[in-house]
């Protein structure tokens, strides 16, 4: 599957506020942000977020929706990680190594290098990615109204790390509003983070994110 040119990404950093103070979180709304065709036609991606820059990247999130069975594009270098937003799942090939994926699943680590194949489950899917090129990081469900603390002990705003919430329903983190489908991300990580969902009890509520330099040892996907 192909990613989005990064010129589709610069639109959408701009507007969640690339540039600005770092302890403030830029907001990007998925409906917000082009969707774009892959070049093999199975599907459409949406980039979300290019982060420290659209060159040069460290991290990267996206939201795909499959429409068809067919192989992902190789990332030589990159770390992905794979989580079924919605649909009725896929079947991942990597590396020979079946790895069967629904909504609500734990996210899926591999190498980006890996051959990798998707097989859709009855019916198209949307499906959230992070890519870590020279970072280390992971994705975790995250619980309402449950405190959540960036791995890595111990953990300091200084420390180089960075962290975002993907949103699947409404409600506030950090003081702020944010609606269903968006994506808040924070350049400099405070040392906890809440989410409390506006309709608590619908199961995984929403994603934390977390990335930070390779030398560190975080546990990832805490």
């Amino acid at each position: 599957m192909n990613s989005a040119k990064p010129e589709a990404i610069a639109g959408a950093n701009r507007e969640a506020g690339a540039g600005a103070d770092p302890a403030a979180p830029r907001r990007v709304r998925l409906d917000d942000v082009r969707a774009q065709p892959w070049r093999n036609g199975g599907g459409l991606t949406r980039e979300l977020l290019a982060w420290p820059a659209d060159t040069g990247w460290r991290v990267r999130v996206s939201v795909a929706d499959i429409e068809r069975d067919g192989p992902f594009s190789s990332f030589p270098g990159v770390e992905r990680w794979f989580v079924v937003l919605e649909g009725n799942g896929v079947v991942l090939g990597v590396d020979g190594r079946v790895h069967e994926l629904r909504a609500g699943d734990a996210p899926l680590r591999f190498d980006g290098a890996s051959d990798t194949h998707c097989r859709l489950l009855d019916g198209p899917t949307r499906d959230l990615n992070l890519m870590l090129h020279d970072a280390r990081g992971g994705i975790r469900a995250a619980v309402h109204a449950e405190p959540w603390s960036p791995p890595g002990e111990p953990w300091s705003p200084s420390a180089g790390g960075a962290c975002g919430l993907y949103a699947l329903v409404a409600g506030r983190c950090a003081g702020l509003e944010v609606a269903a489908d968006t994506l808040l991300w924070f350049d400099r990580a405070p040392a906890a983070l809440v989410f409390e969902a506006e309709r608590p009890g619908v199961g995984v509520c929403a994603w934390w994110l977390h990335a930070r330099d390779p030398g560190s040892n975080p546990e990832a996907g805490r």
